[in-house]
């Protein structure tokens, strides 16, 4: 923590230290430091698993906005998850030589591990309609269920949930339902007779847009990761993580929007120029949303009130990877299992070399892929909660005892969350926990 040189040369804290549960961490976040320890392992497991979830994410975010912006409101849409070439060539707006703001030096297309894996799958070249109904392809059920998550909790920062229940919102929507199923009278008698469903259609589908434009910033953050950390230029934890900060800072500004596109034509939903940003409307919500709260899977949990197995308020929902009991599922929070199995695709050579030295090996790489991955998000999280303080509070080297107390509150109040047994803040401590 923040300390000052007294007249005898020896240093003094400035303010004396946490007597918080976590108090080792809240040093460590004082000290400019991230929840997990700084370990060469944990560098080497975080990174490896940044870039094993940034392949299958730079198909998340690509099928998030084609869903978003063509499949649209398709009643049908048993081909959602079958991206069209044009999106698997969309330039990303982080990458490339075309990106004005270039965070990864690789190409702006869809990663060539991605388009292998879709090629080929687990099994063997075949048509795409039989890796799909194999299974043999990109889990895009995990993506719906973050944006799910979102949409459900809602209310957690910025201004897109007030917009959607705007009458401007609710006019642009209306232009585009009808422009989408003009000249089918069954569909338009339904939205006259049932407007709010298709309304609500559309609002998820913004959060859909909303999740994809959110994508599209960190898988080429998380691949530039990677290829820092294999150049030898990312040596600690704390490094990682300001990676992570000053890339929160640099897209902060980056538009939310939602557009439609019609026959040609594209509607606006959510205009650029409503002024919603990617930190504010899309980051700190599906924190929120997605690493703490979530919901438990369909059969894990009763919601029924009188069994009391779910809180009563949603702000107490603790279903995200910080609380995720790995092992047995439905026990705490909810691991993301189907994102663990598309991470196992694309796991870095040396990662699967360590899985092999621990444990059962081979034979349990999901389960320790999973805690690698849990790390991973306490790191991310641990980025959030310094560009929060960073923005809200002040420097961690200041010299008033007042605003080191602030920074103080601060972090012991983020500590709170982990308070319940079910987080797993206490078990990233440790290198044993695999």
């Amino acid at each position: 923590m923040t300390t000052t040189t007294a007249a005898a040369g020896t240093k003094t804290p400035l303010i004396p230290p946490s007597t918080h549960p976590y108090a080792d961490v809240i040093h460590r976040l004082e000290a400019g430091g991230s929840m997990l320890p700084d370990t060469p392992e944990n560098l080497q497991q975080i990174i490896g698993i940044y870039k094993a979830y940034a392949v299958p994410m730079d198909f998340y975010w690509r099928d998030l906005l084609y869903i978003a912006e063509r499949v649209f409101l398709n009643p049908l849409p048993a081909f959602k998850y079958f991206i069209s070439q044009e999106y698997l060539d969309l330039p990303n707006s982080y990458a490339g030589d075309q990106a004005s703001l270039r965070i990864w030096r690789g190409g702006e297309k869809a990663h060539p591990e991605l388009l292998e894996f879709m090629a080929k799958g687990e099994t063997r070249a075949m048509p795409k309609l039989l890796h799909h109904l194999w299974h043999d392809r990109v889990n895009m059920e995990f993506a719906e269920a973050c944006m799910q998550a979102m949409f459900w909790h809602q209310g957690m920062g910025g201004r897109f949930n007030d917009y959607l229940a705007s009458e401007a919102y609710r006019a642009n929507a209306d232009r585009a339902i009808k422009a989408y199923f003009k000249g089918n009278l069954v569909m338009l008698g339904l939205y006259k007779l049932f407007p709010e469903m298709f309304i609500e259609k559309v609002r998820q589908l913004s959060y859909t847009a909303n999740l994809g434009l959110f994508w599209e910033v960190m898988a080429p953050v998380f691949f530039e990761m990677s290829d820092l950390y294999d150049e030898g230029q990312l040596t600690s934890v704390p490094a990682a993580m300001d990676f992570l900060v000053n890339g929160i800072f640099a897209v902060a500004g980056r538009p939310i929007y939602h557009h439609v596109f019609i026959a040609g034509e594209c509607i606006e939903i959510i205009p650029k120029s409503e002024g919603f940003t990617w930190l504010y409307e899309a980051a700190l919500p599906y924190v929120e949303a997605v690493f703490y709260r979530t919901s438990p899977f369909r059969g894990t949990k009763s919601y029924n009130a009188q069994a009391d197995q779910v809180p009563a308020d949603q702000a107490d929902f603790h279903y995200g990877i910080l609380y995720a009991d790995v092992f047995p599922v439905g026990s705490a929070g909810i691991p993301p299992t189907l994102l663990m199995q598309d991470m196992l695709h694309f796991l870095p050579p040396y990662l699967q070399e360590l899985y092999k030295q621990h444990r059962r090996g081979e034979e349990d790489q999901l389960i320790q892929l999973g805690i690698t991955f849990q790390r991973s998000m306490y790191n991310v999280t641990s980025a959030v909660i310094q560009a929060l303080r960073c923005a809200l509070l002040y420097p961690l080297d200041d010299t008033n005892p007042e605003h080191l107390k602030a920074n103080r509150s601060f972090f012991e109040a983020q500590m709170d969350r982990f308070l319940r047994p079910e987080a797993r803040l206490a078990d990233i401590q440790s290198q044993d926990y695999r």
